[in-house]
């Protein structure tokens, strides 16, 4: 339940409640979305779930159709192809552009998380990588100090946290993500920009093939 308060923060609440539950797969592509029974799920009117709905479908993820109004679309595969090749192109001018305004509390920050990251590799807790390799990305995001990039990215990540998620799973990628997270803040600790860059350009192309096969394994007749 969703607790009423200003119209704009409800919105918003309502809005993020319905997306998360669209890309972590609660409501599947195809399923029609009720207002009535998100409503009272939510404990909140019709009013900001069909305001929800409207922006969701805006954003590609539910469409409305005559006669049985909003229905998942959802994130297909092609989707994630499409989000993952663009990503490799942005995260590497990010981590170029973070090269030359990362602050170096920022810098302090990237540096904790791997650390982390190596620490919770050792006792094989693969949520944690996971819930931190979010972290490392969002430093470098805001170090960009460019409201549009992050903005987009920030989206991106969004969209594909379940792909994300199956992929972690899959053996020897976290450790493999874990060594492309130490090489990427050395090159920025060296203010290497253009090695920074390539170096996330790698990583992310690295996330993709995995993610794509995970996802194939996962829907696979005998996966």
């Amino acid at each position: 339940m969703i607790l009423e308060s200003d119209n704009s923060s409800l919105r918003i609440r309502v809005f993020n409640a319905i997306e998360n539950a669209i890309l972590n797969n609660e409501y599947a592509p195809g399923e029609s979305l009720n207002e009535l029974k998100i409503s009272t799920e939510l404990g909140v009117s019709r009013t900001p779930v069909r305001e929800s709905l409207m922006q969701l479908e805006l954003e590609g993820l539910v469409q409305n159709i005559p006669n049985k109004g909003a229905v998942v679309v959802g994130v297909s595969e092609k989707d994630i192809e499409d989000i993952y090749a663009i990503r490799t192109r942005i995260e590497g001018l990010a981590a170029n552009l973070c090269t030359h305004a990362i602050t170096d509390e920022e810098l302090l920050a990237l540096e904790k998380i791997a650390d982390l990251q190596e620490f919770y590799l050792t006792k094989n807790d693969i949520e944690q990588i996971w819930k931190l390799d979010s972290d490392f990305h969002k430093i470098i995001y805001d170090a960009t100090r460019s409201r549009p990039l992050r903005f987009m990215l920030t989206n991106f990540h969004n969209y594909i946290k379940r792909a994300r998620d199956i992929s972690f799973q899959a053996e020897g990628r976290a450790e493999k993500s874990v060594a492309e997270h130490r090489a990427i803040l050395e090159a920025i600790r060296q203010k290497d920009a253009t090695l920074a860059e390539k170096l996330t350009s790698l990583h992310i192309e690295n996330a993709k093939t995995n993610v794509i096969d995970q996802l194939h394994t996962s829907t696979s007749p005998e996966g």
